[in-house]
């Protein structure tokens, strides 16, 4: 078991920069992000994404003998410190006590993917909304997703903790050219299928071999110029009186309906 007072202690100097990461241009900058928590760490760790370092206060280390078995074989990246030094780099209210930095991958390109199902994601402005849509992606198998690059961040602190690690587990695309690697895809015997308030019911939809399903801003809908480009469009049937589904909840039933057996 790790043994606190063996531990290096992080230094002031480090903690500022591991802080600048909370900030969107940090992340940029330093190609860097921070992953808050025990369970995004845990995901983190078993990807593919490189640990620079985990930071730890003695009381998370104290209370999660199990989880620390782990740190064992990464004892040169573990740091401690306080709790109110922890504070510092955190963005949540209460933090657990641990946190991690990981190296931002290259994003992939829209040219590597090759699954039958693709997830493409116009515009999607809130994290929380975001991270929920890539968990569920996540779920349901569909490992794809190209995003426009006026969405959220993907390694904005709330769409990570939303997404519940997915982000670590997908192979994600953000594109400048949004619509025409959408039409990239059409050439390449993909229909291009978005979702709206009216359409073929999803539950009725019969859907091609290779498919991309798109979920637009939350606010505006599907823009014209995706319209244009798009071979259908669908919808999930409303029974009750509300007037619509949220974007993370409108794909969680239409993902379902894709993949189910």
């Amino acid at each position: 078991m790790i043994k606190i007072n063996k531990l290096p202690v992080v230094s002031k100097n480090r903690l500022k920069k591991i802080s600048f990461l909370k900030t969107k241009k940090g992340r940029k900058e330093e190609r860097k992000f921070i992953a808050e928590g025990l369970r995004l760490v845990k995901e983190g760790l078993e990807s593919n994404y490189q640990c620079e370092m985990i930071i730890a206060t003695p009381e998370f280390i104290n209370k999660h003998p199990g989880f620390t078995d782990l740190l064992n074989i990464l004892t040169e990246n573990v740091r401690v410190t306080d709790v109110k030094s922890f504070g510092k780099i955190t963005d949540t209210k209460n933090p657990q006590g641990i946190a991690a930095v990981f190296c931002s991958q290259p994003l992939y390109s829209q040219t590597e993917f090759s699954g039958d199902k693709i997830v493409a994601l116009e515009n999607i402005s809130d994290p929380g909304n975001l991270g929920t849509v890539l968990r569920n992606c996540a779920w349901f198998g569909v490992e794809e997703v190209l995003l426009s690059e006026n969405s959220a961040e993907i390694y904005n602190p709330k769409v990570l903790r939303a997404s519940m690690g997915a982000v670590f587990h997908l192979n994600i695309s953000v594109s400048k050219k949004f619509y025409d690697e959408l039409k990239i895809f059409r050439n390449n015997s993909y229909s291009i299928v978005y979702t709206d308030l009216k359409g073929e019911s999803i539950f009725k939809f019969n859907a091609p071999e290779k498919i991309i399903i798109v979920f637009s801003n939350e606010a505006n809908g599907p823009s014209e110029e995706l319209k244009n480009i798009s071979d259908k469009v669908i919808t999930i049937p409303r029974l009750g009186r509300i007037e619509s589904l949220n974007v993370a909840s409108a794909s969680a039933v239409i993902l379902a309906e894709l993949t189910k057996d």
